[in-house]
């Protein structure tokens, strides 16, 4: 997974119809748990990127994408919220969710 700023994810959402981004903050310790399934569902998935976004930085889109709580990943279709994921039961469930977005 890559860390993005502000101004990498609007980049993104620019350049790529198809965009997953993991919301996070460095001190909760779920979503350091969450981090390291995703980095091994996003292996498991060929041409899958996942960006991370520490959302202490990113007031705008915690508005805007109506964050809830971390950790939270967000998929992102032509600029529209797919699918928003709050729980990581397991690395199956993540995987499962991921693969319409990258198999498609």
């Amino acid at each position: 997974m890559i860390e993005w700023n502000e101004e990498q994810l609007t980049k993104q959402l620019k350049e790529k119809d198809r965009v997953v981004v993991f919301f996070y903050t460095p001190l909760c310790g779920t979503c350091q748990v969450a981090k390291k399934m995703l980095t091994v569902a996003e292996a498991m998935l060929p041409g899958a990127e996942i960006g991370m976004c520490n959302l202490n930085f990113m007031p705008h889109q915690a508005k805007q994408y109506e964050i809830e709580s971390v950790p939270c990943l967000i998929m992102i279709e032509r600029n529209e919220i797919r699918q928003k994921m709050y729980a990581f039961h397991s690395i199956e469930y993540i995987l499962n969710e991921l693969k319409p977005i990258y198999l498609t």
